[in-house]
């Protein structure tokens, strides 16, 4: 048991009963006030208030008493509805008081506050109402976290020999995820990813994105062909997919040491930047159609081997990145912002790379956006740093 739980267990009834007769400390009293100060209309009661002394220094009566509802109603888009009310009754106290220091007649003065109840309780329900839609719109937001998190799962820092980095956009303001998909993962044959985008966007792209998830991580597993991966997907998009749906994707494997497998199925090529410098496109040897597509073309994807040197990286997207433009209508520059960019750190490098992408938008991306960068860290680095657990990463490479 630790040292600070033994203390704890060391307190007695009598410390207890001292404590609950002394009443809360400071630190109680200081959290009670900042849960108050959150929730009390600070601004609502501040327009009154000004508008109050407005009227004792013009003393113009009727004239500033039906301002006194913009408290209220000020208050119902910011405050839970007893906080409302109150601001209508302090406002509706308020303007009984003026009203009668003023002189105004009855019947105007009983016709303004009754305005300013109204206001208050019309204020009030717009309040509860608000207050609904925001939990409901909060177990939304649960739902689609969940979701995300089971269809795009968390890549971590390190997946085999590799240093790994994913930045994702979904381009709905209160979306988690979209149309794009990626999934990197260690199997028997090597480590193998895939970073693809489903034509069209909603519940329809992510329901395929799910169904392209899912086949390929089983079949990463079974097959030791990449290629036999890849015609997996693509005999279960023909069966599932409309003649119009389709799926463009990168899946590549590392099956043995210096050595990486690309199979490019109509989507943009990777960008791979050598160790020694410079940012190359890994343009497809056998173009292919997308996935979904090959009935119509009967021409099968071909498999592209390229050298995989230590310090080497490579770079996989969607063109909601090499298609987002600024004010100008300019496409942003991917290969010359990775160029830029690039570190040994992957997740330093995306990290600059979409906040720069977020600036050349103006904030606000309006397509989903998907990049993946791994690296292959050199011998040296892979001896120094240990891996949880006490492994040694060189003895991960594959």
């Amino acid at each position: 048991m630790s040292q600070a739980r033994d203390h704890g267990g060391d307190r007695s009834p009598i410390w207890a009963l001292r404590n609950r007769v002394a009443g809360p400390g400071p630190s109680a009293r200081r959290r009670a006030a900042a849960r108050l100060a959150v929730g009390a209309p600070v601004l609502p009661v501040l327009i009154v208030s000004v508008i109050v002394l407005a009227d004792l220094v013009g003393g113009a009566g009727m004239v500033w008493l039906p301002m006194l509802a913009a408290g209220p109603a000020l208050a119902a888009t910011t405050n839970a509805p007893r906080g409302v009310l109150c601001v209508g009754l302090l406002a509706t106290v308020l303007g009984a008081t003026l009203g009668v220091a003023d002189g105004v007649p009855g019947r105007e003065l009983a016709a303004v506050l009754s305005a300013l109840v109204a206001v208050a309780l019309a204020s009030g329900l717009a309040s509860a109402l608000r207050g609904r839609r925001e939990r409901v719109l909060a177990a939304v937001r649960s739902v689609a976290e969940t979701a995300q998190h089971a269809l795009l799962k968390p890549v971590p820092a390190t997946v085999g020999p590799f240093q790994v980095a994913v930045r994702y956009s979904a381009a709905a303001a209160e979306a988690r995820i979209g149309g794009d998909l990626y999934a990197l993962i260690p199997t028997p044959y090597g480590v193998r990813l895939i970073v693809g985008d489903v034509r069209g966007k909603g519940l329809p792209a992510v329901g395929t994105a799910a169904l392209v998830l899912g086949i390929f991580r089983e079949a990463a597993y079974d097959e030791p062909d990449l290629l036999a991966v890849v015609d997996r997907i693509e005999r279960s998009l023909a069966r599932n997919l409309g003649s119009d749906d389709f799926v463009t994707a990168v899946v590549a494997g590392y099956p043995r040491a210096g050595q990486l497998e690309v199979v490019n199925c109509g989507h943009a090529p990777p960008l791979l930047v050598r160790a020694s410098g410079g940012v190359e496109e890994v343009e497809p040897v056998h173009p292919a159609p997308p996935l979904g597509l090959r009935a119509l073309t009967n021409h099968a994807p071909g498999l592209h081997v390229l050298p995989f040197a230590d310090g080497d990286q490579l770079l996989l997207y969607t063109d909601g990145v090499t298609e987002a433009r600024d004010g100008g209508r300019e496409f942003y520059p991917l290969d010359e912002g990775l160029e830029r960019h690039v570190s040994d750190d992957p997740a330093r490098t995306l990290d600059a790379l979409h906040d720069e992408l977020l600036a050349h938008v103006g904030g606000r991306l309006h397509d989903d956006a998907a990049l993946l960068l791994i690296r292959k860290p050199a011998l040296s680095e892979r001896a120094s740093e240990a891996a949880p657990g006490g492994r040694d990463l060189a003895a991960e490479a594959v």
